[in-house]
């Protein structure tokens, strides 16, 4: 019952991906591209670094090369980061960084985030 009524209460905010939510023209929608858990691992990961390499990020997210490489390159298709390959002697280097569009995008996701967190907390 008290989940019913957080939800609702999250609704009259117009806070988007909320069951039953209504869409407000101020409120930004959730962005579904960082919400995947690995996508969010990845940006979360690189704004509190300068960079990290692709090995430094599937140890931190543990998970595999596939897996790492496939949601890497979605944010990098959407200009949230940036890659830099190189070669350390023979071995290949993959190097990533955050771009200012993917702070900007982490940072309305993390205030979304924030508000939603707000929103069930009240009373």
């Amino acid at each position: 019952m008290a989940k019913g009524r957080a939800l609702a209460r999250a609704t009259e905010t117009g806070l988007h991906g909320v069951a039953g939510g209504v869409p407000d023209a101020g409120t930004p929608d959730l962005d579904r591209l960082i919400h995947e858990r690995i996508r969010l691992g990845i940006v979360s990961a690189l704004a509190v670094n300068d960079s990290l390499t692709f090995n430094d990020l599937k140890r931190l997210l543990r998970t595999t090369d596939g897996n790492l490489s496939v949601h890497a390159r979605k944010l990098e298709d959407a200009g949230y980061l940036t890659c830099a390959k190189s070669f350390d002697g023979r071995i290949p280097r993959t190097e990533y960084r955050i771009s200012p569009t993917g702070r900007d995008a982490l940072e309305r996701y993390l205030d979304h985030m924030e508000a939603l967190i707000h929103a069930t907390r009240r009373r």
